[in-house]
């Protein structure tokens, strides 16, 4: 059995091999890990030639799902491993977990998929905004999924329904503490006018800061949960998102409880200062402040009197350790 080079398994990977590599493929005839054999049969199975499509297809039915879930949850898989195995592999065990989980694989895949979708894996999809405010057909068929929760068709209709009208005055007010410049603030302002809420959301995903530091203060939650999955988010933002006292209760809320923002002191320390934050969110973080800034919180005025209260008594606590 041939051996073959990494070189002409990515020509098969892509399609681009020659018929008599794609045939021997087909038939058993070069060796292969099981992931690479599931995904280049998958890829196969599509070709242009009718003969190799029908082999591969063939030999797919000897393929262990394992194979095509290793296969799947690859960064670099193939586009069309997603496109088979959603239309033809939805059924059987960890292909829909596997397709969900890969960031790469495009919401027109899962549409196909939605139905198989466990209650685990319809909960991470939904907390992917990207995904599903880029695909109306996906929005659709996520509604029809027995796994889907009240307030997530409640999320799905915000998305992709008509909308609250937007509170123009509000984004004007962020827009103008985001963009100085006055021409490109009302261009902006012009753009976000002009959008429906699905493409808000995917502004504030893929928009640049002055995007994000406006859109933070949209009317519709989605949007502004929508700001805090953006890739492009800096800490700085975050910090100072933190520390806005004109956010809602909720989006302070989901700040707090990411892991990754918490890992930066500064925004655990403009939580806890800020009057608009929960306060059970600002008494579980109490413990984290440094010494200086429990202090200075003690004798905030403007943050609640438990909260003050309680950084006082810590701090007390603290000292007497020391002794």
């Amino acid at each position: 059995m041939e051996t073959l080079s990494p070189e002409v398994v990515e020509d098969l990977r892509h399609g681009r091999a020659t018929r008599e590599r794609k045939l021997a493929i087909c038939t058993g005839g070069a060796h292969l890990a099981p992931a690479d054999r599931a995904e280049i049969l998958a890829v196969l199975a599509t070709d242009p030639d009718e003969m190799i499509a029908a082999r591969a297809g063939d030999a797919i039915l000897s393929v262990a799902p394992e194979a095509f879930v290793e296969a799947i949850k690859r960064e670099n898989a193939q586009p069309g491993l997603f496109a088979f195995a959603a239309r033809h592999l939805a059924d059987k065990p960890g292909i829909c977990d596997a397709l969900v989980q890969n960031k790469n694989c495009a919401a027109e895949h899962l549409v196909h998929v939605a139905r198989h979708l466990s209650t685990v894996s319809t909960q991470a999809l939904m907390e992917e905004l990207d995904r599903v405010s880029a695909s109306p057909a996906l929005a659709a068929a996520l509604e029809h999924s027995t796994s889907l929760t009240a307030d997530q068709k409640n999320q799905l209709r915000e998305i992709h329904g008509p909308g609250h009208p937007l509170d123009e005055a509000a984004l004007a007010e962020a827009a103008a503490a985001a963009e100085p410049d006055a021409a490109r603030r009302q261009t902006l302002l012009q753009r976000l006018a002009k959008m429906t809420v699905s493409q808000r959301v995917q502004f504030a995903i893929k928009g640049g800061s002055e995007a994000r530091r406006t859109l933070i203060r949209d009317n519709n939650k989605v949007v502004q949960r929508a700001v805090l999955q953006s890739p492009r988010l800096t800490d700085q933002e975050v910090e100072a998102f933190a520390s806005m006292s004109s956010l809602t209760d909720e989006i302070l809320r989901l700040i707090a409880g990411n892991r990754v923002f918490r890992k930066n002191y500064v925004v655990v320390r403009n939580l806890i200062n800020n009057p608009k934050t929960p306060l059970d969110v600002t008494l579980h973080m109490l413990p984290m402040l440094n010494p200086q800034d429990l202090k200075r919180l003690a004798i905030n005025k403007n943050v609640p009197e438990t909260l003050r209260t309680t950084a006082y008594k810590l701090q007390r606590t603290r000292a007497e350790q020391k002794k």
